[in-house]
């Protein structure tokens, strides 16, 4: 790979390392940029870690519904650091143009956490975007109850894998997980799901397999994947689910396509609760809130995430490698 470094002209002013995007469909490049300034309300952020997710991605991609199309960025919504007092913090959303894969970053002050001592860096900033998806999803949107049964749709990947140790650790009697990687689906069963069911089975079978477990109760469905697998488990869920108990269906993310085919009668004809999770259907301060929780419980519940660290000067290498298995984390050493 040809590697490209730029330096942006900052006069007199200082500058930093940082993971910069120049255009739409450009993958960022380590270059200079200029240090970030700061007002009265946000806290200047030296970053340690700093993790990939599929929102980091795709806004650097510009194809997220939070790109603003201003250029150049900083690539990178959340990640860990020091506050210039030394106190270690997670942040997230940083001051655009300023990202989380940099030597420096900003945020606002509401945007920043401080961290438990029993969490070291790289696994907060591995965790706290992938686990925050069902924490929230399970706390805030479906008020998930103990001893009540989860489907969760897409447990393969690092988000639903703590999916489904979240949902136990919330009180969970039964979490039922779905995933297209049979070696995968078993790694999940260790992780605490009680039943897997893949999604490589004929229509038949698996309209079969799911209406099993919905046959016998499901409480709360959580969805990663959208598309073909999503519409079996809602028609399921409606024909024989819903008149065992009513269903809350969460969706979350969209990696088997943003559209389905859903027959009007699904709705009509079940008590299925089908909502969203995420910015915009759960106010930005309770998501904040959700990543305390699942932070504060991280050591406590155990929960485990397969991490990559890798220097953020390597990002060039490093960005077209993710896999959605283990979470890949940019490190930067903090000058003194």
């Amino acid at each position: 790979m040809c590697i490209i470094h730029i330096s942006i002209q900052t006069g007199s002013k200082a500058i930093m390392k940082a993971a910069l995007v120049l255009g739409a469909g450009r993958a960022p490049i380590y270059g200079d940029f200029p240090d970030p300034a700061i007002s009265n309300r946000e806290n200047r952020i030296a970053v340690t870690a700093a993790a990939m997710s599929h929102a980091v991605k795709s806004r650097a991609a510009g194809s997220h519904y939070s790109s603003s199309g201003h250029y150049p960025f900083v690539v990178g919504v959340d990640g860990v650091g020091r506050l210039e007092d030394g106190r270690r913090v997670y942040f997230v959303l940083p001051t655009a143009p300023y990202g989380a894969m940099a030597e420096r970053t900003i945020a606002p002050a509401a945007h920043c956490l401080a961290l438990p001592d029993d969490i070291d860096d790289v696994t907060a900033a591995a965790i706290a975007n992938p686990g925050m998806s069902s924490w929230a999803a399970y706390t805030e949107r479906a008020k998930l109850k103990a001893g009540e049964t989860v489907l969760v749709n897409g447990a393969t990947g690092a988000a639903g894998r703590l999916a489904v140790q979240i949902a136990k650790c919330l009180g969970a009697a039964k979490v039922i997980a779905t995933g297209r990687n049979l070696d995968a689906l078993r790694e999940v069963a260790a992780l605490g799901a009680d039943v897997t069911i893949p999604l490589v089975e004929s229509e038949k079978d698996l309209d079969g397999s799911l209406k099993q477990q919905f046959a016998e109760r499901v409480d709360v469905v959580i969805d990663y994947l959208w598309g073909k697998s999503a519409e079996r488990i809602l028609i399921a869920a409606a024909k024989t689910g819903a008149e065992v108990a009513p269903i809350r269906f969460v969706q979350i993310g969209s990696v088997s396509g943003s559209e389905i085919n859903l027959p009007s009668a699904v709705l009509r004809s079940s008590a299925i609760e089908l909502m969203g999770s995420g910015i915009g259907s759960i106010a930005f301060d309770r998501l904040v809130h959700a990543i305390g929780g699942l932070l504060q419980a991280t050591n406590s519940g155990g929960f485990k995430i397969a991490v990559k660290p890798v220097p953020l000067s390597d990002v060039e290498n490093e960005w077209s490698n993710d896999d959605s298995a283990r979470r890949t984390v940019f490190t930067v050493k903090i000058q003194n």
